[in-house]
Formats: C-alpha cells, structure tokens, sequence
C-alpha cells in the first residue's frame, strides 16, 4: 500500500539553523514549503527547495492567510476575488523559486485556518479552487477527507488527495480538534506512530508538523511505523 508522508517546512530562519527542517528532508517524501505569506521568505524558500531537490524530496506549495502576525491560524474572511489572487500569487512565486534550483511544485496545500475553512466553507473553498483552477500547469490540491474544497476541485477536473494527520486528534466527524483545545497536538510517539498506520487505506499523504515538539523523532517514528505495516511509503507523484 503506497503512502506519501509530509511536513510542513521554510516556516522561520530559526526553525531552518535549528536543523530541524534539513533533518526532517531527510525522512520524509513531500515538503509543504511555506509560500511567505504567513512565515518564511523568498531566501528561505530558494533553501528549502533546494534541500528538497538534492534529497529527492516532493515539492507542494502550502499557502495560506497574509498574516504574520498569527501565523495563518486566525480565520481572514477575504474577499472571493482578493483571496483566489492571493493563493495564485502565492504558488506562482515559489514555482518561480523551485524552478531557480531545479525543482517543480507538483501540489498545493492550505495551511493553517486555510485548510480548516475550506474544510466547510463554501465561499472560501471556491476561491482556492479558482486559484488552482487559474495556473498554467496543474497542481494537485490536498485536503482533508470530506472536504467541501475536494468535491469543488474534483468537479472542476483538478486531481485531489486526501491527508491524514499523525500527531493531530480527531473529532468524532473526522475534523481536527482545534489546536486551542486541550490535547489537540499528540506528542507522545507510540501514539502518534499508531494514528499514521490506522491512516493507511483511508489516505494518501500523512503529515507530522514540523513545529509539532520532538518532530524529527516522531516523523522517523512514523516512516518506520509505516515501513513496518507493509507501506510503500514515496512521494504523490513519484
């Protein structure tokens, strides 16, 4: 059973000196690259991408609300029109920066209060969807299961994938535990471990945070996990 394993990564220059993110390339198959929008920059991002390309490493596209200041965690109620450009603008910048170190970006995913609002939010999910409806080169959208966003997009003729989450809980109607509330990040690493191998079958992709504590040892926890359970565990689009 093939599995893609993801992580959110070029979020901050300290997270990059920590080491946290070259060493987190080095297990998973798929980088989320931060697009600067809520963190990061264009330096960061020709980094990432770079360290991505030499170690054979998917490139997605993780954009999400302008807005520093809360890390893109805060729900913006934009404007259609102001957000579809925005999220265009967003992907267009880091293939341009992908493309200077050899690399593409094969896929888009939302972060944050993004991915969370077009879980159920209409307006919204059609503006994303617009934005990668827009590109020139086709982009596959990842989302959660049962997301308004995917049936948009899986009408409009756009691939889509569906993600899980090791190191995040769930609600009884299969949406995210905000992070807000108590024991919404897992930690602990049998756990988190045991939520990705539960993933397989139902999933494409399985993320760990790369801001999430110990996540270097969770996410090579949960490759090995997945290796152990069988798992073909490579890139959407190797």
């Amino acid at each position: 059973m093939r599995i893609d394993l993801n992580a959110d990564l070029g979020e901050s220059w300290p997270r990059w000196t920590s080491g946290e993110d070259l060493a987190l390339l080095d297990v998973v198959t798929s980088a989320n690259i931060c697009c600067g929008a809520y963190a990061g920059d264009e330096d960061l991002m020709r980094a990432t991408c770079e360290a991505a390309v030499a170690r054979g490493v998917a490139i997605g596209a993780q954009v999400g609300y302008p807005d520093r200041d809360n890390f893109g965690r805060l729900f913006l109620d934009m404007p259609s029109a102001d957000l579809t450009a925005e999220i265009m603008s967003q992907i267009s910048l880091l293939d341009d920066v992908a493309g200077s170190v050899g690399g593409t970006v094969t896929y888009v995913k939302p972060h944050g209060a993004l991915y969370n609002a077009i879980v159920d939010h209409d307006r919204q999910a059609h503006a994303v969807v617009e934005a990668l409806h827009g590109l020139a080169v086709t982009r596959s959208l990842l989302g959660l299961p049962g997301s308004v966003s995917l049936g948009i997009a899986d009408a409009r003729g756009i691939p889509t994938a569906l993600e899980g989450f090791a190191d995040r809980a769930y609600t009884p109607d299969g949406r995210l535990v905000p992070r807000r509330e108590p024991g919404a990040l897992l930690t602990d690493v049998d756990s988190v471990a045991t939520q990705a191998v539960q993933l397989l079958g139902n999933v494409a992709s399985v993320c760990v945070h790369s801001d999430s504590p110990g996540a270097v040892g969770l996410a090579r926890a949960v490759r090995a996990a997945l290796l152990a359970a069988g798992a073909d565990v490579r890139s959407m689009d190797a």
